[in-house]
């Protein structure tokens, strides 16, 4: 019933998607046309031509029918655009971005365990120091299409030692894999010190080093531990990767992204609708894969209560100078962009270096980049920050209620924020609230899996059974036992994502559907920086410093959390 369930799901989301150009006042047979022959003048006889040949003039019902029928024979259709077998297309498609992602989890995995590494060797050492993870959520918060642009300029054009675009074998996966798995290693090893530092604190680790046991046996054992959690948000993660249309446009890869958001364009529905469902089907498998190996590993914890309690760590992180300086200097620096106009335009001042008259320098059109970065912190981090808590409560909320991962939980993390942003912009209009609607909508499901997995942890506890004979109430185990050990680790899991949050409403908004030009947010800063990279990096280079100051303070902060 349950794969039904994800089945019927899926379904009805490929429909939507697929009929939302035929019933938010678009004319598709108008954008087939010129797709097909841009020079030729859409007069009525050739739109008819069009309609009929499609059957659009059957309504959205029609095109519904026919597209189910044909997807039960197997058919995925032809394309409106080219006329070729959309099933060819997608196989090919599908084969790129399957090799493309299998390669960015490699690279997450090996950033995962370059990262978290230190944290489990001095935990073995018994040094409790604290690890605010700045690397990690610096990493984090780099933009996957800033980290693809820079090496393709750095190791594609200039040095030469990877192709720079299209697909003719492995080496044209090494730059977009890494530039796909780099910032998702660093999301991961967030969540996996976490899960390392808890399994040093419980009490069978001091048992076993008492006992005489090797050191290594005890680290493999509490990489075990930890991998438990990880996995689960790896399969995530790997969901999230598959199809990445940012990176596949930038590095020319010919994959289901870039084929989808070509097709989306062009507003043929056939290769949409097959480019939907092998997304989400994927994306389910994925957290299913992911759940099944966290079981796995987590083995007895489920069934024999055999393991003790997670006992949140109490050691005070430490104050580095710098650190603590950070909030006053970013503080400044946006009070100081404030008082300048972020709109003004001077075109004999266009992308002048950083100067006294310009600290941040100028864009393409003459604009103060430090009032725009400034400005834009105001719309970004302050909108971002906002999604995040929600979905940190949602998170919260779900993974304590939920004992194994639900039908919604999947196909919410399957989704790209713009799928679901699309038929709410069709309904309400464009704006920021349906941007926020649509990235609130899908942000819940990573830190949902997250609070479900330390949930289960703790409901395996020998420490819980104890508390529970003694008379406690449910309602008390909850809050005093559970929620301890949940709520740091998913806030700092949500926190991390912080950057990741202010970027998918700012992508939205450069797609017009939430913010629009020339309005100062960070990602439309990123974007139009993007074609001067190279004459002029600072157009890039400031606006992806404030990304990584967000997400070095949403580090500095969750490291508070005890």
């Amino acid at each position: 019933m349950k794969t039904l369930g994800r089945l019927g799901v899926l379904l009805a989301l490929t429909a939507l998607i697929g009929l939302l150009p035929l019933v938010s006042g678009n004319d598709p047979a108008l954008s087939v046309l010129r797709a097909r022959i841009s020079e030729r003048e859409p007069d009525a006889a050739a739109l008819a031509s069009v309609r009929a040949e499609l059957g659009l003039d059957a309504g959205p019902a029609g095109v519904l029918h026919h597209w189910l029928v044909r997807l039960v024979h197997g058919d995925l259709g032809t394309s409106w655009v080219s006329g070729e077998p959309v099933a060819r297309q997608l196989v090919d498609a599908f084969g790129v971005s399957m090799t493309l992602t299998t390669a960015a989890a490699v690279v997450a995995v090996l950033v995962m365990a370059a990262l978290v590494t230190r944290t489990l060797t001095r935990g073995l050492r018994g040094d409790a120091t604290g690890d605010r993870g700045v690397v990690a959520a610096a990493l984090a918060a780099l933009p996957e299409f800033l980290i693809g642009s820079v090496l393709l300029l750095v190791a594609g054009v200039h040095l030469g030692w990877f192709p720079t675009s299209g697909w003719r074998d492995l080496g044209n996966a090494v730059l977009p894999a890494v530039a796909l798995g780099t910032p998702a290693g660093a999301v991961l090893a967030v969540i996996a010190k976490d899960a390392v530092r808890n399994a040093l604190a419980e009490p069978w680790v001091r048992s076993w080093e008492a006992s005489g046991l090797r050191r290594r046996t005890s680290a493999l054992a509490v990489v075990r531990r930890a991998a438990s959690v990880a996995s689960g948000q790896l399969g995530l993660l790997v969901a999230g990767m598959f199809g990445a249309a940012a990176v596949e446009v930038t590095f020319a890869v010919p994959g289901i992204g870039r084929l989808a958001v070509n097709a989306a364009l062009a507003q043929d529905v056939p290769v949409v609708q097959a480019c939907v469902l092998a997304i989400l089907l994927v994306g389910v498998l994925a957290g299913a894969l992911g759940t099944v190996v966290q079981r796995l590993l987590l083995g007895p914890a489920l069934s024999d209560r055999a393991l003790a309690a997670v006992a949140p760590q109490t050691s005070a992180p430490s104050r580095h100078p710098a650190l603590v300086a950070l909030p006053a200097i970013g503080t400044a620096i946006v009070a100081w962009g404030l008082s300048r106009d972020p709109y003004a335009v001077d075109l004999s001042a266009r992308l002048l270096p950083p100067s006294a008259a310009h600290p941040m320098g100028t864009d393409a059109v003459g604009r103060d980049l430090l009032a725009r970065v400034g400005h834009g912190a105001v719309h970004t981090a302050a909108l971002a920050v906002s999604v995040t808590a929600a979905v940190i409560v949602i998170g919260l909320l779900v993974g304590l209620a939920a004992k194994r991962s639900s039908v919604v939980a999947d196909i919410a993390n399957a989704l790209p924020p713009v799928v679901v942003a699309l038929p709410v912009a069709a309904v309400a209009g464009p704006g920021w609230t349906g941007a926020l609607t649509a990235v609130t909508s899908v942000a819940w499901a990573p830190l949902a899996s997250h609070a479900r997995s330390l949930a289960a942890e703790q409901r395996g506890s020998s420490l819980l059974t104890s508390v529970r004979a003694l008379g406690a109430t449910r309602m008390h185990v909850v809050r005093r036992h559970v929620l301890p050990a949940l709520v740091p680790p998913v806030v700092r899991n949500g926190l991390a994502r912080l950057p990741a949050v202010a970027l998918a409403v700012a992508s939205l908004g450069f797609l017009g559907l939430g913010s629009q030009p020339p309005e100062p947010e960070w990602g439309l800063l990123l974007a139009e920086g993007m074609p001067h990279f190279e004459a002029a990096p600072w157009t890039v280079l400031f606006p992806a410093a404030a990304l990584i100051s967000l997400g070095v303070g949403a580090a500095c902060l969750a490291s508070r959390l005890r």
